[in-house]
């Protein structure tokens, strides 16, 4: 039997899903890989394209001792790291960032990003640019499946939605971004852990595969005989879109970062593969491996990156487990993007779930802040080396140009050639829902 192995999590539509994507032995009820890709056949096979990486930093990081410091703010605000120049005049970041500072030319730091009314941790909000209210039946898609239902793949043989997430102690915090209503034809690809050594057929004939194919025709014929809704009609073509994968060589390679430059593996590093508390893996492989994957034809590639929910020890743990790796991560994807040739037609974000509080605990930590957090873009042709927005003295509160989530989503849409204003997905019922809530592209990027 054929797999790719992954982990196990729970869709929004309640079907428990062990990312265990099978070719062969179907039974009347499992989910192959051809099911995943069911959504995309419809969109047809795009020429060139446009690519967004998402950072989620799991947990929510800290604002003010990131971006945005307050060093007029009283000590129990301000805090205890220093800011250091960029090559902007007037932008100032953490000196525990520095090449992330020496590259400020290239990124927009966001200072006054909103949208997270209750404050509980869930990617949710990173992901579709909304909050979890009022949700239609089955819940609002990611970017990444939306991308997938309304683009498609580029290539038959790569993925339009990787995630390289892998699970969490806290779920969403492994989330890749869900599929929502566009349902599991729609949901990330999640080559995760081990599974990238089942996907290429390493000692399997073209005789066996073939007869493998035909016994898989007759196991559809009857699964489609038995199933009355008609949602498995056109399986044919997702099933050959199924073996294009995985008799391709092309997404197994770019998988494989030891094919790259030592020199380029040195520059990203390998971070720490395992799990931070109930947070992400710390993993720099995977800002290389995202650009690996946009560069052979992923649309949507999202990763996750440490636990930054520091409620106690916020400045020692930031600057000893967390901030001088993402540093060297983030800033070598983007110098490798631009020295590619590869940052008008990738857009990356990277960005938690809200702020921390501007008033440090008896801890040294710093509570939920949905007030207003922060977050960095960078590449996708904008207009970098500025700053968009603004807090106030104490860093707690927006006082210059409130963003939203859904703008940077609706910004990412235009960018990736979607109207965001105009296209609609229908959800369950057939009702149109547009991608984002009345919100438009960020004029200052675009």
């Amino acid at each position: 039997m054929l797999r790719v192995t992954g982990d196990r999590y729970r869709l929004c539509d309640h079907l428990t899903r062990r990312d265990v994507l099978k070719i062969g032995a179907l039974g009347l009820g499992g989910l192959t890989l051809a099911q995943l890709l069911r959504g995309e056949a419809a969109a047809g096979i795009q020429n060139s394209h446009k690519s967004v990486i998402m950072i989620y930093m799991a947990g929510a990081p800290p604002h003010q001792d990131m971006y945005d410091l307050k060093l007029d703010a009283p000590a129990e605000i301000r805090g205890e790291f220093q800011p250091i120049a960029t090559p902007v005049p007037g932008i100032q970041i953490c000196e525990h960032m520095p090449r992330l500072a020496a590259i400020m030319d290239k990124l927009v730091p966001l200072r006054s990003v909103y949208g997270s009314p209750s404050g509980a941790h869930d990617s949710h909000i990173c992901y579709t640019g909304r909050a979890k209210q009022n949700e239609p039946r089955g819940g609002w898609p990611s970017l990444g499946s939306t991308i997938a239902k309304l683009k498609g793949p580029t290539s038959p043989s790569v993925p339009p939605f990787v995630g390289l997430a892998p699970d969490a102690g806290h779920p969403p915090y492994g989330s890749p971004g869900l599929p929502g209503f566009l349902g599991i034809g729609n949901a990330a690809f999640r080559p995760s852990g081990p599974a990238r050594n089942d996907m290429t057929l390493k000692d399997l004939s073209g005789d066996r595969l073939a007869d493998r194919k035909t016994l898989l025709g007759s196991f559809d014929r009857l699964r489609r005989e038995v199933d009355a809704s008609g949602d498995l009609a056109g399986l044919d073509e997702i099933n050959e879109q199924a073996f294009n994968i995985l008799t391709s060589t092309k997404l197994a390679e770019a998988l494989d970062i030891s094919k790259e430059d030592p020199a380029v593996l040195q520059r990203y590093g390998k971070g720490d593969p395992k799990r931070y508390g109930d947070g992400a893996p710390r993993n720099l492989e995977h800002f290389l491996m995202a650009r690996r994957l946009v560069e052979a034809g992923a649309r949507v590639v999202t990763l996750n990156f440490g636990r930054w929910d520091f409620h106690s020890s916020n400045f020692s743990e930031a600057k000893n487990t967390h901030l001088p790796m993402f540093d060297q991560g983030l800033s070598a994807l983007i110098e490798d993007l631009h020295a590619r040739g590869m940052d008008q037609d990738v857009a990356v974000v990277a960005w938690g779930e809200f702020g921390r509080t501007p008033r440090i605990n008896a801890n040294a930590g710093r509570d939920h802040w949905p007030q207003v957090g922060g977050g960095l873009v960078a590449c996708g042709g904008f207009r970098t080396g500025q700053v968009i927005g603004a807090t106030d003295r104490l860093g707690g509160a927006i006082a210059e140009r409130p963003v939203h989530f859904g703008e940077v989503h609706a910004t990412l849409y235009r960018f990736l050639g979607i109207d965001p204003v105009r296209t609609t997905v229908r959800d369950l019922s057939g009702r149109p829902r547009y991608l984002v809530d009345d919100y438009e592209p960020m004029p200052e990027l675009i």
